[in-house]
């Protein structure tokens, strides 16, 4: 999924739907590229500006590589 952002538009719609917390299931996501991080950079945003937690579930080890090295890994919470 390098260049679907379709999966974050629905998350961002749960988000901005829901309180506590969002989980999104990530296990069939191998790659990201930058309109992915990009996407999720808002999504962070706009979940920290309504207290909403996003955990993400499933995440391949090369996607959490990338969002580790980009600081974005401490914006989320991660579920095996």
């Amino acid at each position: 999924m390098t260049t679907d952002v379709a999966w974050i538009q629905e998350a961002v719609e749960k988000v901005k739907g829901a309180e506590g917390e969002v989980v999104l299931d990530l296990s069939s996501v191998r790659r990201i590229d930058s309109s992915v991080v990009t996407a999720l950079e808002e999504l962070a945003g706009l979940a920290e500006g309504r207290s909403v937690k996003v955990v993400l579930r499933a995440v391949n080890v090369d996607v959490y590589k990338v969002l580790k090295l980009l600081k974005l890994s401490e914006r989320f919470t991660f579920l095996t």
